[in-house]
């Protein structure tokens, strides 16, 4: 069989074989998956069939999925999420036990879009949709070694009334999320069908490790730092003598998605916030920091931490972000890369992210994975 007609097979063939051990998926649709792969086939559909995974019980109505099923994309099934009345949302919980990292088992993937994660890391599909109101799709992609995207807030619908969150794609790499640019974001279409041109190197770029606010882990530092300068060696970043020091969001992404959104403190935040990026951001700069302030912690929870140190305030302006894996910490655990660009710029985000991939030791496969099935 040609890879074509059989990628959905292989996909399932990988589910079957190692979700066993890792419990990404809540639902699985073979036989639905395998009749839109042969339909795309047969109706010459732009993605052929191309399997992916839907986020939680209610990921296959979404917007995203709906977009990528009518250009020829293949849902295999429904990926886990933190079960109901969870107070820490960096977990998943799947059909027959809790979602474990791909990459140590005794910690989590992170989430709420775990299973997702867990699900595009290991090979079981090639991309996955997610929704982050405050980091669910870049804390994950960051502890299980993918590449993941928020979207511009407001760019794509959302269910989440309070705005903060918004629709986003995991995938091996940033050349693998293209699809998801390019059927949903863009819409489709010949004027869609190619890659975003490559943007004029070195990019223009902020380093900031912990947001004037944050406190980080001293080696998850050390590692994103050291992936920076080996960008900044590469000549595709150059560093700019901004100050990236924004105003802590925690209690201002609390009180709007308590659904007070014009609690004075909030307003301030978001407005001082605000106005400190745009002014980091002339030019068509990127703000780079460390997606999470910790590595990925036990299944019993982070404790008084907050994992969304570093992602929350970009739910609450807005801005399209990314994580691309930056390196390991010593006892093996995933740390991320947080790209975050302009409103409304999320296709010169993923070609800036792109670019950054180009220049870092490309992301190894994770010992969950296992070996491929002879013949494959």
């Amino acid at each position: 069989m040609t890879r074509t007609t059989s990628a959905v097979a292989r996909a399932l063939e990988r589910i079957g074989r190692l979700d066993p051990a890792l419990h990404a998926f809540i639902e699985l649709w073979p036989d639905e998956a395998l009749a839109r792969e042969r339909e795309a086939v047969a109706r010459r559909l732009p993605l052929g069939g191309l399997p992916f995974a839907v986020k939680g019980p209610s990921g296959i109505r979404s917007f995203a999925a709906r977009r990528l099923i009518a250009a020829g994309g293949s849902p295999v099934g429904a990926t886990s999420v933190p079960g109901p009345g969870t107070h820490w949302q960096t977990w998943g919980q799947g059909a027959h036990g809790r979602t474990v990292n791909p990459w140590r088992a005794d910690r989590t993937p992170g989430g709420s879009s775990a299973g997702s994660a867990v699900a595009v890391a290991t090979g079981m599909a090639e991309l996955a949709t997610g929704s982050d109101g405050a980091g669910s799709v870049r804390i994950p992609a960051a502890w299980c070694g993918v590449f993941g995207l928020k979207t511009t807030n407001g760019l794509l619908p959302s269910p989440d009334r309070s705005g903060l969150a918004s629709a986003g794609v995991l995938a091996r790499s940033a050349a693998a999320a293209e699809p998801y640019l390019r059927e949903v974001v863009a819409g489709g279409g010949p004027d869609s069908a190619a890659p975003a041109p490559p943007l004029p190197l070195p990019l223009p770029a902020v380093y900031s490790e912990n947001l004037g606010f944050a406190e980080v882990d001293p080696e998850v530092a050390a590692v994103v730092r050291a992936a920076v300068d080996r960008l900044v060696a590469a000549g595709t970043v150059r560093l700019l003598g901004r100050d990236a020091a924004l105003l802590d969001p925690v209690r201002a992404w609390t009180a709007i998605r308590g659904g007070s959104p014009d609690d004075p403190e909030a307003v301030r935040v978001r407005r001082t916030n605000d106005e400190r990026l745009e002014t980091l951001l002339t030019g068509g700069a990127l703000l780079l920091t460390p997606v999470t302030p910790n590595r990925p912690h036990g299944h019993e929870g982070p404790g008084d931490l907050y994992s969304t140190a570093l992602t929350w305030a970009f739910n609450l302006s807005g801005h399209p972000a990314a994580s691309l894996p930056a390196g390991f910490t010593g006892d093996g655990c995933p740390v991320g890369l947080q790209l975050v660009a302009a409103r409304g710029a999320d296709v010169r985000l993923l070609a800036a992210a792109r670019a950054v991939e180009d220049a870092l030791p490309a992301a190894p496969v994770p010992p969950a994975a296992g070996r491929p099935a002879a013949g494959r």
